[in-house]
């Protein structure tokens, strides 16, 4: 059985129109819960992962209705807090084709950003666990949350887990008064394992791959491998960076693949090409939960880790609502290059 990983952050409610309706064409919401750090759980509960999720929910229905579906996903909830005064939500409109997805964020003040660091026991809560994982966006949300952030990290670095982080820059959270770079890089310090996507490095600690164009879908795999250098100098205690890299050449239609550096090795995945997206939303966490499953399992081999999780994430853009409902076998086959899409009977 597969070691325990503990994961902190905030669970959302999100609604999204029906389809790919605008926001003023829509009469009616789906209704579903997700964010960042609950993604990965989700993820990694689905491989035989046992997962313990930190977060805090209101005591009403709502937050009830959020844990209930967290159990049918298999998370553990055990230290989900009850308390404050609202469920953050988020409102996602899908894109089509030239038309970019958006989103708005609707989660001042709720029972996640209200959350201080005094209400968790985080020797008890990593009691038995081997692996910590947190991201950008959860230190984003309020200052009392960055500090709930940055205590879990010296607590999983006391104890000896594995840390990791997802560097998930949202600019429209970063609203408490210090900025991104600042709060992140005494995170980043404690960790082993740092995650972004082909711009998070740029856009928080000012580290940019060379000859690349994310607009243009430019995201060369060996440019980034001078952005995995540059991160381990600046830490020192990261053992591996991994990066997704997205070519958007529309809504519908873009390039996925990923690059690992393991402490000076560095190792790149396949490169799909995804003509049909159902919902990218999640996608970068469903990476994150592949990647360390398959470290989890064979952390000798790098190759067959990165393979998985750009597998894994590969399919998750086929997938509707944040969560990655996929197998181990259908992840695996696809690494393997079985991607025709043929039905299996």
């Amino acid at each position: 059985m597969l070691n325990k990983v503990v994961l902190f952050g905030e669970v959302m409610l999100r609604l999204t129109p029906p389809g790919f309706l605008r926001f003023g064409q829509a009469h009616s919401f789906d209704v579903l819960f997700g964010g960042s750090e609950v993604n990965v759980a989700a993820s990694l509960s689905n491989y035989g992962v046992p997962t313990d999720f930190v977060s805090r929910v209101p005591d009403n229905d709502i937050g009830l209705a959020c844990l209930q579906c967290l159990r049918q996903y298999g998370i553990g909830v055990e230290h989900v807090l009850l308390g404050g005064d609202r469920l953050g939500i988020y409102y996602l409109e899908m894109g089509a084709a030239q038309r970019g997805s958006k989103v708005i964020y609707d989660r001042a003040n709720s029972s996640f950003a209200t959350l201080e660091p005094s209400m968790i026991n985080w020797k008890e809560v990593l009691a038995g666990a081997s692996w910590f994982h947190v991201t950008g966006i959860t230190p984003a949300v309020s200052a009392s949350a960055a500090a709930c952030s940055l205590e879990a990290v010296h607590a999983a670095r006391e104890i000896g887990l594995t840390v990791s982080c997802d560097l998930n820059y949202r600019k429209k959270l970063w609203k408490w008064g210090k900025r991104a770079g600042e709060v992140m890089s005494e995170l980043v310090s404690f960790c082993d394992l740092a995650i972004g996507n082909e711009e998070d490095a740029e856009q928080v600690f000012g580290i940019k791959a060379p000859e690349t164009d994310v607009m243009a879908g430019e995201v060369e795999a060996s440019k980034y491998h001078y952005v995995c250098e540059g991160l381990s100098k600046r830490f020192p205690a990261l053992k591996m960076v991994a990066i997704t890299l997205r070519g958007s050449i529309s809504a519908s239609h873009n390039t996925w693949s990923g690059v690992l550096w393991d402490q000076g090795a560095y190792y790149t995945a396949p490169v799909f090409d995804i003509t049909h997206i159902v919902d990218r939303v999640g996608a970068g966490d469903s990476f994150v939960g592949g990647l360390i499953y398959g470290l989890l399992k064979d952390g000798s081999n790098k190759q067959k880790a990165l393979n998985f999780g750009v597998a894994a994430s590969c399919l998750k853009h086929s997938i509707y609502g944040d969560f990655n409902e996929v197998t181990i076998g259908e992840v695996e086959a696809l690494a393997k290059g079985e991607a025709s899409g043929r039905v299996s009977r």
